[in-house]
């Protein structure tokens, strides 16, 4: 059996863990906070399809809606398929939304600091949209 080096990636959001949850399970929203995921989105139900990094075509399937606030989704691309752990859980009045990053035996330590970066960049994006629609704006 064998590991992967993991980073767990993670946001404390200021607004209820079911409004982020519903927001983020919307797979038409992830243009506009998931970057990292592509561009692009097109798609109905659990399967999308993205342009990812120059043009390359991106398949999505989505973990059906659940009350456990589990976003799992795997990412076809390239011939191989991704499987992405994300979660959205209470913490107090709010929410912790968290991403497990695995580096994978394709990735060397430069591509895996990358895409920590792109995951941190892209909470951080949920995270100002989640809080700035709980403020009014």
């Amino acid at each position: 059996m064998s590991t992967f080096k993991s980073r767990t990636l993670s946001v404390t959001i200021n607004r209820n863990w079911r409004d982020v949850y519903s927001y983020a399970a919307e797979p038409a929203n992830m243009v506009h906070w998931a970057a990292g995921l592509g561009a692009g989105f097109e798609g109905e139900g659990l399967e999308w399809k993205a342009h990812g990094a120059g043009g390359t075509a991106v398949r999505i399937r989505f973990t059906q809606r659940n009350e456990f606030g589990v976003l799992d989704h795997d990412v076809f691309v390239d011939g191989r398929i991704v499987h992405v752990p994300l979660r959205v859980m209470p913490n107090g009045d709010g929410a912790e939304v968290s991403f497990l990053l695995l580096q994978t035996p394709d990735l060397d330590d430069a591509a895996f600091e990358r895409d920590a970066e792109a995951v941190n960049k892209d909470l951080q994006t949920l995270k100002a949209i989640m809080e700035d629609r709980a403020g009014g704006r």
